[in-house]
């Protein structure tokens, strides 16, 4: 059996959690699969900022559950969606972490998007 080695942020690798400033609207080609308000932004260490969105606001139909996951030290294991949208399938193109590790504990319930498969605009 593997043990998964937990860490917790610190200033070698600091993470926050914060509320976004303004809409989140997340789409594929002109269809819009999530819009949000209630949005979090994750900062960790020198990556760029990702946007959590609520899955309670992502349209209905658009995300399918795959077996896909990866671990995280400092966030916990993540699940992974294949995103349907625009006549297009984008395999595991969502993620989220249904359990995160207490440091990031806000982002539980949310998903993330890679940004090269979608277009997520702030504003």
């Amino acid at each position: 059996m593997t043990t998964r080695e937990h860490r917790e942020p610190g200033p070698d690798h600091p993470i926050t959690v914060t509320p976004t400033d303004g809409e989140v609207v997340v789409r594929v080609g002109d269809v819009v699969v999530a819009r949000t308000s209630s949005a979090l932004t994750l900062r960790e260490s020198t990556y760029p900022p990702v946007q959590y969105v609520p899955l309670a606001d992502v349209g209905e139909g658009f995300l399918r559950p795959t077996g896909t996951r990866t671990w995280c030290p400092y966030k916990g294991e993540a699940s992974y969606w294949t995103l349907t949208a625009g006549g297009r399938e984008l395999p595991d193109s969502a993620w989220g972490y249904p359990d995160a590790a207490p440091a990031v504990a806000p982002i539980a319930g949310h998903v993330a998007f890679y940004p090269d498969r979608v277009d997520v605009s702030v504003g």
